[in-house]
């Protein structure tokens, strides 16, 4: 699989998919920066991902582990060349793989992404760029035709083998059958010809069977089972799979010992030679969709990343070609996301909940409505016609959470269809699905509308103008939780010429380490003006007394404008960069103090610099230079390169480019707070 970035967007688009059908790959058709899938850490994280077996998959990936639990193996790389990552490539390896990537072929890896990413880079410079399109493109591998001498001989090959044969291809339709085969089956030739067996041959129509198909597609290993066909016949399959197809030895087989299949029984039971499983279209590609989209929603937060999961998951894996999400507000329907209904979906918000449309009666009533031609829409609801030119057939399933309606979903298709119940039954569950992570999604979204209300009430909305002194200040909340973390700054000033500026981190991400966030900023305020040590020992004591259960690093610095000079004492947190008139920079040796909140008698010593005109001070929490995996010394080093580089910028664009340096270097799990001051002449 190879992905690229669309324009525009951040995310990755599968561009090239080969060796499955897009059946398979539907689900990850579009990858997000930050989703839980190898692809979107080896281009975030800019390295070569493997994953040895289906244990390590589901371990590190629980999602695609859940989808896919069949013995394979996998690579993921960026595809980078001059500094830019155009995207990623995904490799699959048969069952059975070493646990570990051999050398060679890590260099293979390797050496193949750099070929493709300089044809990327080349085209874009040649200003041709090489675009993924809306659906992927199918690469086959090609083999040499047979002559007509050699064809009738592997034909009558075929045929001396006993029992029967056929081949399917990537998508699981037959392509060849046999008359031995069709015999044992059962069924005329020309009826299975292009089919898929388990929608002609009901008593094929079973997850478990399905199954097998596609663990023996995606493990490439020869897979098994033995089932009945009505009233008494126990048929053995075989499956052999290659980049191709499959091909498939059908023989006579003795049931299990003792049983007869009754009502209800399946049939099928597993060869105990063989431990690999599949699935394709049908009711076992049904329930995988179901399960990928319910792990998908339960990381999904606020009500717009529930919208994406849900239209990048069902429109591929449904053929849906629109899809449009609406909740009720203020007794009117409002749109909070769409797929392919941009010329319509205006009309769909604020309509009335007591208008005759489909979505609200949907809504109002809870029972889902399906529509297979425009003529039946038409019939039932002549003004829904504004639902677009292109749409053939619709669904319109009422959203509902613990009882009660939360809104309305409507996919749309671009050819008539009957939606006979089986395919009922599974958008209603999808619908569920859907309907119970928009619920948490609201409320999630409501919590933090209120934390960052919070937040923006804790930490300074201005910072004071002091003549000889440049600020500029930046705060990203992690993105997780609630979204309030506990690290703060502030700049006082102190009289015309001195000025304290403080930075700290609370521990924690709740509203409890806010709380405790803005009672240090206030004890800081109180003492401020004292030295240093004084400023944090003082507040230290009033932590302690407070016992919260909770440490907090804090860096408070006195500065003096006059003199050009700094005092300093820190507690616990990461020293401050400085940059020096002539482009040097060095993190301060700062004497170490323990956090705030543990020892009541603690002690903070202090260190003084001087900061002639020009100087910069960079003071920041740990989550600029904190990663998974990185090197708190290197990213440091990296972020006093950033500065050295940037420094002669304006404030505010120093402030963006070390803030951005950050982001992209490595996937930040914590709060960022940044101050930064120059010194400059007083104007």
């Amino acid at each position: 699989m190879v992905y690229l970035r669309p324009p525009g967007e951040d995310g990755l688009r599968l561009a090239v998919l080969s060796g499955v059908s897009l059946e398979f790959a539907a689900p990850w058709m579009r990858v997000a920066p930050h989703d839980p899938v190898p692809v979107a850490d080896a281009v975030s994280e800019g390295r070569l991902v493997w994953i040895g077996d289906r244990e390590e998959m589901a371990r590190r990936y629980p999602r695609p582990g859940l989808v896919l639990p069949y013995p394979f193996s996998l690579a993921a790389a960026p595809l980078t060349a001059g500094g830019t990552t155009w995207g990623g490539l995904v490799l699959l390896w048969p069952g059975g793989h070493a646990p570990r990537l051999a050398a060679p072929e890590e260099d293979a890896v390797r050496d193949g992404c750099d070929r493709m990413a300089l044809v990327l880079a080349r085209a874009e410079a040649e200003g041709r760029p090489v675009l993924p399109g809306r659906q992927p493109r199918i690469v086959r591998p090609t083999r040499r035709t047979p002559g007509p001498i050699e064809a009738t001989a592997a034909v009558e090959f075929v045929h001396r083998l006993p029992g029967g044969s056929c081949a399917l291809d990537l998508n699981g339709r037959v392509t060849f059958l046999t008359e031995e085969a069709a015999d044992l089956l059962a069924v005329d030739a020309e009826e299975l010809a292009g089919a898929l067996p388990w929608e002609v041959l009901p008593w094929m129509d079973n997850p478990a069977v399905e199954d097998r198909y596609r663990a023996a597609v995606i493990s490439r290993r020869t897979t098994s089972f033995t089932t009945l066909r009505p009233p008494g016949h126990w048929l053995r399959f075989e499956l052999h799979p290659d980049a191709t197809g499959i091909s498939v030895r059908i023989t006579p087989a003795a049931g299990p010992e003792g049983e007869t299949p009754g009502p209800g029984s399946s049939g099928q039971h597993e060869d105990p030679e063989h431990t690999a499983q599949s699935a394709l279209p049908s009711r076992a590609t049904s329930l995988y969709h179901l399960m990928h989209l319910a792990a998908t929603l339960t990381e999904a937060a606020g009500v717009q990343d529930v919208v994406d999961q849900a239209a990048d998951q069902i429109t591929p894996a449904l053929g849906v070609h629109a899809l449009a999400v609406l909740t009720a507000e203020d007794g009117r329907l409002r749109v909070v996301g769409h797929r392919g209904y941009a010329d319509a979906v205006g009309r769909f918000d604020s309509a009335p909940l007591a208008s005759d449309t489909p979505a609200a009666r949907v809504l109002v009533t809870g029972t889902p409505l399906f529509f297979g031609s425009r003529a039946e829409l038409e019939r039932d609801f002549p003004s829904a016609v504004v639902l677009g030119s292109a749409g053939a057939a619709w669904a319109f399933l009422p959203l509902i959470a613990s009882g009660r309606p939360v809104g309305s979903l409507i996919l749309g298709y671009d050819r008539p269809r009957n939606f006979h119940p089986g395919e009922r039954a599974i958008l209603s569950s999808l619908a569920g699905l859907l309907a119970q992570a928009l619920d948490r999604a609201r409320l999630y979204d409501s919590k933090h509308e209120l934390a960052r209300r919070l937040q923006a009430g804790l930490l300074p909305h201005t910072l004071p103008h002091i003549p000889g002194l440049e600020v500029a200040a930046r705060y990203l909340p992690a993105g997780h939780g609630t979204g309030v973390g506990g690290d703060f700054y502030d700049l006082i000033r102190l009289s015309g010429t001195t000025a304290a500026a403080t930075i700290g981190d609370v521990q924690g991400h709740n509203v409890e380490a806010a709380a405790l966030m803005g009672q240090v900023r206030a004890a800081v305020h109180a003492s401020a003006g004292a030295p240093p040590g004084e400023v944090l020992a003082r507040t230290n004591r009033l932590l302690t007394d407070l016992d919260p259960g909770l440490f907090t690093s804090c860096l408070y610095a006195h500065i003096d404008l006059r003199h050009h000079r700094a005092l300093l004492a820190t507690a616990g947190h990461p020293p401050p960069l400085v940059r020096h008139p002539d482009g040097h920079t060095e993190a301060l040796d700062l004497p170490p103090g323990l956090l705030l909140g543990i020892d009541p008698a603690a002690d903070y010593p202090t260190a003084g610099v001087t900061l002639p005109t020009g100087t910069v001070l960079a003071l920041f929490t740990d989550g600029l230079v904190e990663a998974p995996g990185v090197d708190i010394d290197d990213a440091t080093d990296e972020l006093a390169g950033q500065l050295a580089w940037n420094g002669d910028a304006s404030l505010d664009d120093l402030a963006d480019a070390l803030i951005g340096h950050a982001r992209e270097s490595a996937p930040r799990h914590d709060d960022i707070a940044l101050l930064l001051l120059r010194t400059v002449a007083p104007g």
